[in-house]
């Protein structure tokens, strides 16, 4: 069962999982369109380097409920996950802040905006999804005491330009964690499912981190966050873009450490 909405009931199994998908959208409207200053191939070349493609279907929880949160632009036009302001975004030295300037390998997207168009985009785009983000957690906090949120990410077989970690040997599964949101527990009982499912996992390796709102963000123990990111190579066609073979196997594996995750949390905060 699959809940997009922030409302939460007690007549659910405890603690429905947040599952936040921020990158898997390809849409740019054609307003923020005109500001890119890539050809139409340039661009499908860079959406191709840069989205989460298919995340959402990834992460569709059938196998449990959650509450989904799905950024429904790309990337390109704001990104939810960075903070707002440049200096507190280590990004921005790449032209990666919230409002993307550079490509993947360093080319101009799109001029440096100013103050009101940067407020514009995060108006528009950034803070209702954020104000979605939290809402979710407060209700989840309300009805259960305790949050879970599942940042769900996906990331290329090889290193792009921009990346920090530029290590060639990438890993299936990498799991993103915040020292103070992320506890010691959820950690090793991810990785011990993921690797018994028969993937090569790693922590905070080739990416680090995860994501909380900004108002319990190092505040509130009991909103927990994990991020869970899986290598393109393993589902899909990096070329193409498009579905690959192993697409379905992909899933299934995914899912089934995904049910044993919700369900250890579950058990976690009811024990």
């Amino acid at each position: 069962m699959i809940l997009e909405t922030n409302a939460l009931s007690s007549t659910i199994a405890p603690l429905v999982p947040i599952l936040h998908i921020p990158h898997a959208s390809r849409f740019i409207p054609e307003d923020i369109r005109k500001l890119l200053l890539l050809s139409d191939k340039e661009l499908e070349q860079e959406l191709l380097f840069m989205t989460d493609h298919f995340t959402d279907e990834l992460f569709d929880s059938s196998p449990f409920p959650a509450v989904r949160i799905v950024f429904p632009v790309s990337r390109f036009v704001v990104d939810p996950e960075r903070f707002v302001c440049d200096n507190d975004e280590p990004m921005a030295s790449k032209g990666m802040g919230v409002v993307y300037t550079r490509t993947s390998n360093g080319q101009v997207l799109r001029s440096i905006p100013s103050e009101q168009e940067k407020a514009h985009l995060i108006t528009t785009y950034y803070e209702p999804h954020h104000w979605r983000l939290s809402r979710a957690v407060a209700d989840a906090l309300e009805v259960y005491k305790h949050c879970l949120i599942i940042d769900c990410h996906s990331f290329p077989s090889k290193p792009l330009p921009y990346e920090f970690d530029q290590s060639p040997v990438r890993p299936d599964i990498c799991i993103g964690t915040d020292t103070f949101h992320t506890p010691t527990w959820l950690v090793d009982f991810v990785v011990s499912c993921f690797r018994k499912a028969g993937f090569n996992t790693e922590i905070d390796k080739p990416f680090s981190g995860t994501i909380v709102p900004r108002p319990y963000y190092r505040k509130i123990e009991d909103v927990r966050s994990i991020m869970i990111e899986i290598n393109r190579s393993l589902y899909m066609d990096e070329q193409l873009g498009t579905h690959g073979r192993q697409f379905e196997m992909a899933r299934n594996r995914l899912q089934s450490v995904l049910k044993l995750l919700v369900h250890a949390e579950q058990n976690n905060v009811t024990a």
